[in-house]
């Protein structure tokens, strides 16, 4: 016998045609007319690729999110108590730029349209970053993205209340407009079904600011992802999320940046050739040592992998094995 290594990994691999087959055409029949509104989004996204990509991927959430209450109900009658239900929650991570957003969206559209219509949630991590007057005085704003700059002690909390079954709780909210939490505002969460935490640090492990303040002993060894039933990470090469983030801050210079109040719009009047260098500037400083460093490292912790393409379409899906 072959004393040679084994080849072995956690993940079913499926190419983007042998995916596209385990779509549910009743759901397809019920999109109808969504499927442009679900277009209208800032990322490339066609109709095919709703079909071929995110069809199977809602339908394969269902799946989950009904074995999960299952083992809810056998749970409760064990131990003769009655459990309180809680939301399925749903991770999704991956690179600035890459399309994490899009994904978040889209499966919040089509889970919403399942049978029974679950009441589907969407969070960002952005409302759990420090102030900019705190990144300031921390010497953290060049840092924006990085996980010292979130407060990760708040961020934990929002999970924990929301897996401890707690009827209602607020998320903070961030403008990408003022590039700023919005300090006073909430966006109050009450009784969902499920939630979709969208973020690029949602995978990370939490830092060491957990031992501090009480939370030492509680929370000082949690994950982010230990709150989360289902995991997705959007991956690419990373040459390919440069070119995207490049062209995505020229769309961004033609449109957000001309509004006044924005606070980048100061690039709103630069030419082709110095918008192209600012971007490249901001991600070879900030975005791409973020993503090799901390983000890209986490990519094997998802239950589901979601690999594009040069064009910023999927070309492949890997599926953790149970």
């Amino acid at each position: 016998m072959s004393q040679g290594a084994v080849n072995y990994s956690p993940y079913l691999h499926f190419q983007r045609e042998a995916w596209a087959k385990l779509k549910d055409d009743q759901l397809l029949h019920v999109l109808g007319n969504d499927i442009d509104s679900l277009r209208a989004l800032n990322e490339p996204l066609t109709e095919e690729e709703i079909i071929q990509i995110y069809l199977p991927l809602s339908r394969l959430l269902t799946f989950y999110i009904k074995a999960t209450e299952e083992l809810y109900a056998v749970t409760d009658k064990f131990l003769h108590a009655s459990i309180t239900k809680v939301p399925f929650i749903i991770g999704i991570a991956g690179s600035v730029a890459v399309g994490k957003s899009t994904t978040a969206r889209v499966l919040k559209r089509l889970l919403s349209l399942w049978p029974g219509h679950p009441k589907v949630e969407l969070v960002t991590t952005d409302g759990f970053l420090y102030p900019n007057r705190v990144l300031e005085q921390k010497g953290l704003l060049n840092r924006k993205g990085f996980s010292e700059s979130y407060n990760t002690r708040k961020l934990i909390r929002f999970l924990a209340d929301l897996k401890s079954g707690k009827p209602k709780v607020s998320a903070p909210v961030y403008s990408h407009l003022y590039y700023d939490v919005m300090e006073g505002e909430e966006h109050w969460i009450e009784r969902p079904d499920i939630i979709i935490f969208e973020g690029i640090n949602v995978l990370q492990a939490a830092d060491s600011s957990l031992k501090k303040g009480g939370m030492q002993g509680k929370f000082s060894s949690v994950f982010v992802s230990d709150f989360f039933d289902f995991s997705i990470y959007v991956d690419a090469e990373v040459s390919h999320i440069e070119r995207w983030y490049v062209e995505r801050f020229e769309t961004l210079k033609k449109t957000a940046f001309k509004d006044p109040t924005s606070y980048f719009h100061r690039f709103a009047k630069l030419s082709p050739e110095e918008s192209k260098a600012m971007a490249k500037e901001i991600w070879h400083e900030i975005n791409e040592p973020n993503l090799v460093e901390n983000i890209l490292p986490t990519r094997n912790r998802a239950t589901l992998i979601l690999k594009k393409g040069p064009d910023h379409f999927v070309e492949e899906v890997w599926l953790r094995k149970l």
